[in-house]
């Protein structure tokens, strides 16, 4: 398998990464600070046409790639989590689930505006009693009279609440099958809609910059037509959305990392201690070097499983091993980064603090380390 970056992603790579370093690089802490969702930067983003990276061209996206993306992804995560996220939101959750599942009405009327980054999208499926267990959603949906009535709440939901959100795509129970287990289906509502509302914005650890909220629904009605592929199909559009999302986490965990390991490596070259840079002190080295080791690894099993992704392969294992490894493996370079940084990197005026605080919750996204164990295990025949 060849995991060499093409002309192309190249060319996404340095473009990428000399907006990164123009645009967001310098406005990264004040937004976390203030908790200030950076609609600009998203809307330059789709300029650059990072948000229609994945997106047909037809529909006026780029027509790339999945290791395209997974560039992309990396670069914005080296200087901001919460842009990156929300790009990975957009453009490898909401877009993809239009683009594989949506009827050709529903991706002339939505996927245009999410290229053009006009308008960002959502992904409820989390609920405050169903988190790891997808299958346990208890939000219904209804059809009466040509129109889904939708009722229940939704946790943790990124994207769900800014002036650009758009539509939401809702996760929901739509019948039982003939066995009585539960039937599931994807429902898009726009935003605005009567009964659909989003809450304040979640206070998080991390990830100040991105906005997650909680959702609620209350005899909310949406046209029947607004059903995402099959009814009763949900559950599987969900499933694939996770495998697909795991490979932009495991992007964001590899950037994330590579950023903390240049940031200690720089450090460790100006830092005098005992007379000399602390780069000389066989400790430090041993933590530099466990570190690029890390980098390295997550970045091959993430590339793999975008690879397989494009090559419409079976990837769900991959993707598994890639956030399992990449978000772990993020949590550990920033610790020891902080450590490598001592006291200035336990303060807020540096970036590491930052990246210490949204580095964990990349074990916790799109399925926690425990569920990509599990996932694995099953794929291995257990």
């Amino acid at each position: 398998m060849d995991l060499d970056l093409g002309e192309n992603q190249l060319m996404i790579q340095k473009a990428v990464r000399d907006f990164a370093a123009r645009e967001i690089a310098p406005y990264s802490a004040q937004w976390d600070e203030r908790a200030e969702f950076p609609a600009g930067v998203i809307r330059a983003l789709g300029e650059l046409g990072v948000t229609g990276l994945l997106l047909p061209e037809e529909y006026g996206g780029g027509g790339g790639d999945m290791l395209s993306m997974v560039v992309a992804l990396e670069e914005l995560a080296k200087v901001d989590a919460s842009v990156a996220v929300t790009i990975d939101v957009v453009a490898g959750l909401c877009g993809q689930l239009l683009v594989r599942f949506g009827s050709e009405e529903q991706k002339r009327r939505w996927l245009t505006s999410l290229a053009q980054g006009e308008t960002i999208a959502a992904f409820a499926l989390t609920e405050p009693d169903a988190g790891s267990d997808a299958a346990g959603i208890s939000t219904r949906a209804e059809l009466v009279d040509g129109h889904w009535v939708i009722n229940g709440s939704k946790v943790f939901i990124t994207n769900s609440g800014t002036p650009m959100t758009a539509f939401v795509v809702v996760a929901a129970v739509t019948g039982r099958d003939e066995a009585g287990n539960k039937e599931f289906s994807t429902i898009i509502v726009p935003n605005g809609t009567p009964g659909f509302s989003a809450g304040p914005p979640h206070r998080k650890l991390g990830w100040h910059a991105s906005d997650t909220r909680p959702l609620s629904f209350e005899e909310c009605r949406v046209p029947e037509a607004n059903l995402l592929g099959p009814q009763g199909r949900g559950l599987a559009q969900c499933l694939w959305a996770l495998d697909a999302g795991r490979v932009g986490i495991a992007a964001m965990g590899v950037g994330l990392a590579e950023a903390c390991l240049q940031l200690s490596l720089a450090f460790a070259k100006e830092r005098y201690a005992f007379g000399e840079p602390i780069a000389k002190l066989q400790a430090i080295q041993l933590k530099l070097a466990d570190m690029a080791v890390g980098v390295e690894l997550s970045r091959l099993a993430t590339y793999r499983a975008a690879v397989l992704m494009d090559q419409n392969r079976p990837f769900k294992k991959e993707a598994a091993i890639a956030k399992l490894y990449s978000s772990e493996t993020a949590v550990k370079v920033v610790d020891e980064a902080l450590q490598i940084h001592g006291g200035i990197g336990y303060m807020e005026d540096g970036p590491i603090a930052r990246f210490y605080r949204d580095a964990k919750i990349l074990t916790i996204g799109e399925g926690t380390s425990e569920v990509q164990r599990l996932v694995i295990a099953r794929e291995l025949g257990c």
